[in-house]
């Protein structure tokens, strides 16, 4: 029965009549309706219209998908028609009719978001086959084995995705794939396409009873009803945990929705003269010119994606068929001028005829990212600007990661070798299951998801890796294609290793390694080691601390051209946030510009300040803690003057003491009696004392000004180390313009920062006074609080400089505690209540507002108000973006995110 649709009691909320959008002889899309037709779509109508060998279909509209979802998984009353309309299109075009039992036409189900999302969402191919037309197809073919193996496929697919026969659990075989194992093992055959024509009819009934014992459900035999099964599973699968889980990872919205593409089957299977491969116009690992993939012959698609058979790479074509090979040489070549951009596209050979299905600008790592965009340019394919549009800004930091240490490589025990999918270097505990290396990584520990293959199902676990080894599968595997895009070190197709996933050991050449054990895994090489391999620092650190010169690392080079690039086009300052020299000294050299956030309280944890501090906050009195106070001068003093020197004439903002008290007292009996034993207290005063200072939420109580205002002697403690530092740093042989910026934290009256700024300017003229000196310095506020926020007009007439406070304003707008959220984010999450999470990328709509606020109404009252933000968010792409079009003058991040911070801003400015 052919799929209708009830409209009676739903509106039709589309934007548009039109649904579905032909390719082929009639093209009605092009590269620039990525948002209706979704990416395939788009690329597909594109190729068909420049002439490349595309087989006809029709894509149905991302607007289809919304109204899927919002009328109760139902469709536009007109898309019925639309779709039998473009059928007879495909038909025309390709001499085949749609469920005809002589000359059968098949067809490709698949979906197509508007950004990629490999292997996240369903596809099924062979749609159009029954127990009728699988006999028309191997009458047209002359090829019995090609039609029956296209008919199991079919049925293994349809059934999965549609029809729900899937695996018990991550550790369980799939339960298709666990009859043509038994049959394989039963005929003493190893490869999937030694199945004779016979052999293959025998596993068609086997699946079909399967599929009527697992639903009850016939396999269907009307191909209309195939067709809207499937189309309806892709859309279904636009909400599948796994499509969820990606989207958050990479920040698509869910509104976006996905198109479905229908596409004329062209055959890899077909016979020795025919295959199917995926391609690269260059190696995606490396970003190396180079013409980068993997094939099969007799063969369809998701074998080669799989994993389920290791394919060969595409040079080995050029001998094996040579005319093919020459062709999809032109294909690269035009895709790259064409689209200019690095592709990967997929291609079927027919009985010798090429065929492209699709193409998409490959996912790529980091390296290859940068060097991809760095060479383009050079190649005139591209301009400056648009190449650091194309690099996501976080790519830098995979320039920036420890590889292992040559010497401690060396002396490892090598395991053996796959295929290097994923550069870098990566080590940690086996994990065999998605869940196992989810209860690792919350452990703490780090791991290696090993797999013979992985699925979209293991992508949790992929997230929670640090990196994926998997024994079958090519670089074009699902493995390595995730694990590029996330980032991670992989190696594909170890054949030599066995997985037994039952006794939970991985062995290979007499080795065995068990759950839990440590495995190191060389991404850049492919080279495999038991245990636990010490790492050293990238090439890009190298040269920046002086130890390898920057003529002897491409990476480095690269690495620099990308940074040169970002400075000059960027509008937003990058500072950083430092407490010792050298965080400083490192942030220096990855390229900031000044200090943003000096936490001063984090100066207290190391040695055995902390008890110095520790015996100012247990003071019952002004006496007692300005005798502790006279312990902790000389240690401030130091500090600021280290810092000073190391950030040069660069500004220095330095945050007045923010302590949350439970930081700083011990809870424990035994740390306590020591305690008190060292500062000659009794041990009942102390425990008393803490009892006393005891808060219920401690982020929300004596902290920030609060101190500074009940205890003033801490506030001119503080000021008096920074400036007898500045004064200090100054004078002498090598003077240094030092630029001191004092915030006060936590404010929310204006009358809080009258108070304590007082003390500040009282504090620097008797310091000036005194030394002899004259320091230029500003002081300035945190924004963190919302009435802050709210108030900004008042507290500018005070403040100098803000610097929004995203960490803590997350928290009191949100009402949430970052420490807490833990217990109902993944729900959050799954429920798509919160598309990112809140402390890792700003709250646009939310705290967002409270920022743009402050800033208006801030810059009403002090025209030359100076703007940053410091936190995490400062270091985040996505919150840059907005920092930027905000008007801030910097973003203050930690050392290693300042490179990312760098081409980000970047980004923002050509953007805008």
């Amino acid at each position: 029965m052919k799929q209708t649709s009830d409209t009676s009691k739903t509106k039709n909320t589309t934007t548009s009549n039109k649904f579905v959008f032909n390719f082929g002889r009639q093209t009605d899309g092009n590269a620039t309706m990525r948002e209706l037709l979704g990416g395939k779509g788009a690329n597909l109508a594109e190729m068909a219209a420049i002439g490349l060998p595309v087989p006809p279909g029709f894509t149905i509209s991302t607007e289809v998908c919304t109204y899927f979802y919002e009328h109760s998984r139902s469709y536009p009353k007109t898309l019925s028609k639309d779709v039998e309309k473009a059928i007879k299109l495909v038909e025309d075009q390709m001499g085949r009719e749609f469920g005809s039992r002589d000359n059968p036409l098949l067809v490709s189900v698949r979906s197509g978001a508007r950004d990629s999302m490999p292997g996240m969402m369903d596809t099924i191919l062979n749609l159009g086959l029954n127990d009728e037309t699988v006999q028309g197809l191997s009458n047209i073919s002359g090829n019995p084995r090609f039609a029956w193996d296209c008919y199991r496929r079919f049925i293994q697919m349809y059934g999965d995705v549609v029809m729900g026969v899937q695996a018990a659990n991550d550790e369980s075989e799939e339960p298709f794939h666990a009859l043509l194992d038994d049959m394989k093992k039963s005929l003493g055959k190893e490869l999937d396409n030694e199945l004779t024509a016979e052999e293959l009819q025998e596993l068609v009934s086997r699946y079909k009873l399967l599929i009527k014992k697992e639903t009850g459900d016939e396999f269907p035999q009307d191909v209309f009803q195939q067709l809207w099964g499937a189309i309806g599973a892709v859309f279904g699968s636009w909400k599948n945990d796994r499509a969820i889980l990606y989207r958050q990872q990479y920040g698509i919205p869910a509104e976006w929705g996905t198109a479905v593409n229908i596409q004329a089957m062209v055959f890899g299977n077909a016979g020795d003269d025919s295959g199917t491969g995926v391609a690269f116009t260059r190696d995606p690992a490396s970003g190396e010119k180079v013409f980068y993939g993997e094939y099969l012959t007799n063969a369809q698609g998701e074998d080669v994606v799989a994993g389920v058979r290791t394919p060969k790479p595409i040079s080995a074509m050029a001998q094996e068929l040579p005319k093919n090979f020459a062709d999809l040489e032109k294909v690269r070549s035009r895709l790259e001028k064409h689209f200019k951009d690095m592709q990967d596209f997929e291609f079927t050979i027919e009985n010798g005829r090429l065929f492209i299905l699709q193409t998409r600008n490959g996912k790529r790592t980091g390296l290859a990212a940068i060097r991809i965009a760095v060479e383009m340019n050079k190649e005139k394919l591209i301009d400056q600007k648009t190449a650091l549009l194309k690099i996501p800004a976080e790519s830098v930091d995979t320039l920036l990661v420890p590889v292992f240490d040559l010497k401690a490589q060396k002396v490892a025990e090598l395991i053996c070798k796959g295929l290097p999918a994923g550069p870098g270097a990566a080590t940690g505990r086996i994990a065999f299951t998605a869940a196992q290396a989810e209860i690792e990584a919350r452990k703490g520990n780090k791991v290696i998801l090993c797999r013979s293959e992985t699925s979209p199902d293991d992508l949790k676990g992929m997230l929670h890796s640090q990196g994926i080894l998997t024994t079958r599968g090519g670089v074009s595997s699902h493995a390595a294609l995730v694990a590029r895009q996330l980032g991670k070190v992989c190696i594909c197709g170890a054949g030599d290793i066995t997985i037994n996933y039952e006794k939970k050991t991985l062995t290979a050449h007499g080795i065995t390694l068990k759950e839990g054990d440590y495995i190191s895994i060389n991404g850049t090489t492919g080279s495999v080691y038991k245990g636990l391999i010490e790492s050293a620092d990238s090439e890009v650190k190298r040269v920046l601390e002086g130890t390898m010169k920057p003529e002897d690392s491409y990476t480095y080079q690269l690495f620099q051209t990308i940074m040169e690039w970002s400075d000059k086009h960027r509008k937003l300052r990058i500072r950083t946030n430092a407490d010792t020299p050298a965080m400083a000294q490192s942030a220096v050299q990855f390229g900031a510009e000044g200090i943003g956030l000096c936490r001063t309280e984090h100066m207290f944890f190391e040695g055995s300040r902390i008890d110095d501090m520790r015996q100012m906050i247990l003071a019952i009195d002004g006496v007692q803690r300005r005798e502790a106070l006279k312990k902790l001068l000389p240690m401030q003093r130091k500090d600021f003057v280290g810092l000073f020197r190391a950030m040069g004439d660069r500004p220095v903002t330095i945050r007045l003491l923010d302590p949350p008290l439970h930081e700083f007292l011990p809870q424990d009996d035994a740390v306590r009696r020591q305690l008190a034993d060292k500062l000659g207290l009794p041990l009942e005063f102390v425990i008393d004392r803490i009892k006393a200072l005891h808060e219920e939420n401690p982020m929300l109580g004596c902290r920030g000004c609060r101190l500074g205002i009940l205890y003033p002697e801490i506030t001119e403690m503080q000021a008096q180390a920074i400036f007898e530092a500045a004064a200090e740093v100054m004078g002498g042989k090598n003077p240094i313009k030092v630029q001191p910026e004092i915030m006060i934290p936590l404010v929310g009256f204006k009358a809080e920062l009258a108070d304590q700024l007082a003390i500040v300017r009282r504090i620097a003229d008797e310091v000036m006074n005194k030394k002899g000196v004259k320091i230029k310095y500003m002081v300035g506020t945190m924004v963190e609080v919302p009435r802050a926020a709210i108030t900004a007009d008042e507290i500018a007439e005070q403040a100098e400089f803000f610097s929004f406070g995203t960490n803590d304003l997350t928290q009191t707008t949100l009402g949430l505690s970052r420490d807490d959220m833990g217990m109902f984010y993944d729900e959050y999450q799954q429920k798509e209540i919160y598309s990112k999470n809140p402390f890792a990328s700003l709250d646009k709509t939310g705290v967002g507002k409270l920022m743009q606020f402050a800033v208006d109404n801030g810059l009403r009252t002090r025209k030359d108000l100076k703007l940053g933000i410091c936190g995490e968010h400062a270091g985040d792409p996505d919150s840059i973006d907005f920092c930027h079009k905000l008007g801030l003058q910097y973003v203050s991040c930690s050392p290693p995110r300042v490179p990312i911070a760098r081409l980000a801003a970047a980004q923002a400015a050509l953007r805008s």
